[in-house]
Order: C-alpha cells, then sequence, then structure tokens
C-alpha cells in the first residue's frame, strides 16, 4: 500500500471516529443521565465550597405545649388554677343529641375512656383561643354525626357556664393538625374519628368548630 493511500486511509478513519465521538457527545448531552451528572457534580461543588453544620433541620412543626398562667391569652383569668392530666374538669352538654359527658383533661386513653378529653395545648373553655376536645366515635361520640351547623354545645366547668354556637363542620384527614391552630377569638373545636360506621382505625376525622356565644360565670 502506498504513503498516499495509506494517509488517505487514516484520516477515514480519524474523521470517522471524531463523528462518531461527536454524536455520541450530542445524544448524552439530551439524555437524563447528563442532567444528573451535571446536577450530582454542582452539588458537589456547592458542598465544597459551603461550610457543613452540625445543627440538626427542623423536620416537623412542633405542637403547641400546654397553657400555663404565663401564656394564657389576654382578658380576665378565668380559672385561678390549671387542671392537671387526668382531672375531671367539667361537662359538655349537646342539645341536639341530649347528650351530657364528662370533660377530662388530656387525650390519652386513660381519659378518652372515660369521656371527652380536652387537648392540654389549648385553652380551657371560655378562655380567647382555641379550646379542643375530642372523643370515640364508637362510645361518647356515636351520634355526633347529628350535630352540625347552628347547632350548640354547651361547656360547664367551675368557672362557669360557655354556650358555642357551630359555625363549621369539617372532615380532615386523620394526621390534619389544623384543628389545634390558635384562634383569634373564642372558640371550641370538637372531634372524632371519621367516618362513623367505618371497621378499624378510621382515616379522618369529623371536626365541629363553634364560636362562643355566652358566657355565664361562675354557673
Amino acid at each position: 500500500m502506498s504513503k498516499n493511500r495509506q494517509s488517505r486511509h487514516k484520516r477515514k478513519w480519524l474523521l470517522i471516529t471524531a463523528v462518531c465521538f461527536l454524536s455520541l457527545g450530542f445524544y448524552f448531552t439530551t439524555t437524563n443521565a447528563y442532567t444528573l451528572l451535571k446536577g450530582y457534580a454542582i452539588y458537589k461543588w456547592n458542598k465544597s465550597e459551603t461550610p457543613e453544620t452540625t445543627e440538626p433541620v427542623e423536620a416537623t412543626a412542633k405542637l403547641p405545649g400546654p397553657k400555663t398562667k404565663a401564656n394564657i391569652p389576654d382578658g380576665p383569668e378565668l380559672y385561678d388554677e390549671r387542671p392537671k392530666t387526668g382531672d375531671l374538669m367539667g361537662e359538655l352538654y349537646i342539645p341536639k343529641i341530649e347528650a351530657t359527658l364528662p370533660i377530662y383533661h388530656g387525650t390519652d386513653e386513660d381519659e378518652l375512656e372515660k369521656g371527652v378529653g380536652h387537648y392540654a395545648g389549648s385553652v380551657l373553655p371560655g378562655e380567647k383561643d382555641n379550646s379542643v376536645l375530642s372523643g370515640h366515635r364508637d362510645t361518647i361520640f356515636r351520634d355526633l354525626g347529628e350535630v352540625g351547623k347552628g347547632d350548640l354545645l354547651i361547656a360547664k366547668t367551675k368557672a362557669g357556664t360557655f354556650t358555642y354556637k357551630v359555625r363549621k363542620v369539617r372532615i380532615v384527614d386523620a394526621d390534619d393538625r389544623t384543628v389545634i391552630v390558635p384562634k383569634p377569638k373564642a372558640t371550641l373545636t370538637v372531634t372524632t374519628c371519621y367516618p362513623f360506621s367505618y371497621i378499624g382505625s378510621a382515616p379522618e376525622r369529623y371536626v365541629l368548630v363553634a364560636d362562643l356565644l355566652k358566657t355565664e360565670i361562675g354557673k
């Protein structure tokens, strides 16, 4: 084979190789592999440029803690003493279903087995903000589904009698925490598992949101 022919043959294969590499490079830049590797390279670069911190990241929102005299909402103090977990606080009267139910401070199973549980992270009935009560749907709250907008909820404690009117009925997921958020005015939130006929651990909650309508101190 002559030198000229060998040279042309070599240039031909170099050209073919270059075209192959160019085609492969173009294909690679249009695939997810390129995006992945590019992102990883940027991540590694930023990580090397940013000093690491040992401070943990807050993954979930913290639930509000129990109310104390230091953080009770402004206004006349209705209670001279805060209840302890398991204490009988009073009773909840629901005229629509003619039910009078005991209220215990706390929402552990010990309290819920005996009656309505008062969420310890919320204010007491009658106080400004959101007072939250919970109960089992298959015992004390089996007829709560009959109670709706416009019906009354009456909480009686040692501080007085507090009449609330239901403003809203909500159906929320079991892990929804909006039922315990603070409110700008005196509110009573009553919640139970839903659907009422569900067998096993119910996936939702039936929630009554009621506004304070009348206060009778010491009655």
